[in-house]
């Protein structure tokens, strides 16, 4: 059976490394652990981490998400189907597919479609918004949907959920994180920076405040929102790891040895 690392999942998924660890210290999914303690997860994992990311941006309560992704990961097959598998959630319900045969988990009220290839280890996620009974729009459920196949709009569906509800953190976190994706670095600092000033100093947010910062050569700057972030959570282990990498680069090995020592021991637990 092949086994992904926390890396091929961040790319594979578009999810930060903070994000994946998170879900699985949650318990959402529980990886094997591979050379020096790394997180190795399987396919059927990546399938749950994504359906969990997808219902968290829905707005589904923590708990119903819970129930829901232990009962679908254990109907889950250990080896994908040839005929593929697709995973729906309608209504207020998870439909499994594997070939002919059907089943239903309770899920949150949003839609998606997953197809594996478990030759290739590919993962194909089709996102797609319930149609609303009422002249209402899922503005943040609209950008997550749309970012793959048309990320101008996603970005606009992100401006629009602020526009709704200025504190709308994890709207602001996606569109700074797509507009920095797509090399806009002035515009994601702007929305980096009125996200801090309008909703606080967020752990995630000043993580991806930092990698910013690091990207475009401000690595002082880097540290320092990387810093501020480990003081809203402590145990964000891709701070540590990219604050000894800066450290080191800037001549500072005590502090690198230090940050390096707290990234494996974040890892491990």
């Amino acid at each position: 059976m092949r086994q992904y690392g926390v890396g091929d999942v961040e790319k594979m998924l578009r999810l930060p490394r903070s994000t994946i660890r998170a879900m699985a210290s949650a318990g959402f999914v529980t990886p094997a652990r591979g050379p020096r303690n790394t997180l190795l997860f399987s396919f059927q994992d990546l399938i749950v981490l994504r359906t969990a990311q997808t219902l968290a941006s829905a707005n589904v309560p923590a708990k119903r998400i819970t129930r829901s992704l232990k009962e679908l990961r254990r109907q889950l097959p250990e080896a994908m189907p040839l005929s593929g598998l697709s995973i729906s959630a309608v209504g207020e319900q998870v439909v499994v597919r594997d070939g002919a045969a059907q089943r239903q988990v309770e899920s949150g009220q949003y839609v998606l479609d997953f197809e594996g290839d478990p030759v290739s280890g590919s993962l194909n996620v089709i996102e797609r918004a319930q149609p609303a009974p009422v002249a209402t729009t899922d503005w943040f459920a609209q950008g997550t949907a749309l970012e793959r196949e048309d990320p101008e709009a996603a970005l606009d569906a992100y401006g629009k959920a602020i526009a709704e509800d200025a504190k709308r953190l994890d709207a602001r976190i996606n569109l700074g994180r797509l507009l920095h994706e797509n090399r806009r670095y002035r515009e994601a600092e702007r929305v980096y920076r009125e996200a801090i000033a309008v909703c606080g100093r967020d752990a995630l947010l000043l993580y991806n405040f930092g990698v910013l910062l690091g990207d475009v050569g401000r690595k002082r700057e880097a540290i320092e929102a990387y810093e501020a972030a480990l003081k809203a959570d402590p145990a964000m282990a891709d701070c540590h790891y990219n604050l000894a990498l800066l450290y080191e680069g800037l001549g500072r090995p005590k502090q690198a040895i230090r940050h390096m020592s707290e990234y494996r021991r974040s890892s491990r637990s």
